[in-house]
């Protein structure tokens, strides 16, 4: 099913249309290079906290409403509930690996991967659950008129502790004012978040629920799948 995105292109500049990718590419494979090492530790580390791969894969809705598979390094026990059947909390699972790694947001690296393949860009609205589809309304499904990236103005302006209207508001904001000048902003702003740790939490904080609950599982689109 086709749904109502941007198809315009008359608007958009040469560095989002040629440029953009270029520096993407390029830049990827000369990070995939120098963190490799830290990539591979990450993942010894992961294998010998807890069972189970290194490397965690998953669904997500990419530009234009494809469905991409993106690559992270694995924070979490695989067990999703307990043994009396009750599912367990984000703060429940989290590897004492995953947690480290989580802070120094090393498990985002084998993202590159997907910025290699085209699925990404290295700046742009976060990829979310396919689930979280059908609940956004027809502003917000306009966030998937850009590639996603790894980081953004959202992951920048607040991180973990943003609620969804303000995540949403701010990836607007992006996809609307593309630009070399906001894109180098913005890896600014990230490196010097990573460094310092504003706004991050290894865990989710209290209060931030899944996008389907927040929206009190109101659809309002049909479903990706």
């Amino acid at each position: 099913m086709k749904y109502n995105y941007c198809t315009d292109y008359s608007g958009l500049t040469f560095y989002s249309k040629y440029i953009k990718r270029l520096i993407d590419a390029l830049l990827a494979l000369l990070l995939f290079i120098v963190t490799f090492p830290f990539v591979l530790i990450a993942a010894l580390a992961i294998r010998m906290d807890s069972k189970g791969p290194a490397l965690f894969t998953q669904q997500r809705v990419g530009q234009y409403g494809q469905i991409i598979k993106i690559f992270k390094l694995r924070t979490m026990i695989l067990e999703t509930h307990d043994a009396k059947g009750q599912k367990l909390r984000d703060r429940e699972r989290i590897t004492r690996a995953g947690r480290i790694i989580r802070k120094l947001s090393l498990d985002e690296l084998p993202q590159l991967i997907n910025v290699l393949k085209g699925d990404m860009s290295f700046i742009g609205p976060r990829p979310l659950l396919i689930r979280y589809f059908p609940y956004y309304t027809d502003e917000e499904v306009q966030r998937h008129n850009v590639l996603p990236g790894i980081t953004g103005l959202a992951q920048v302006r607040g991180r973990s502790f943003l609620g969804w209207e303000k995540r949403f508001q701010y990836d607007l904001e992006y996809v609307e004012n593309i630009s070399l000048t906001k894109d180098l902003r913005v890896v600014f702003e990230t490196i010097q978040a990573v460094f310092t740790g504003a706004g991050t939490s290894a865990v989710r904080p209290k209060g931030l629920v899944d996008f389907d609950e927040h929206r009190k599982f109101e659809k309002r689109r049909e479903s990706l799948q």
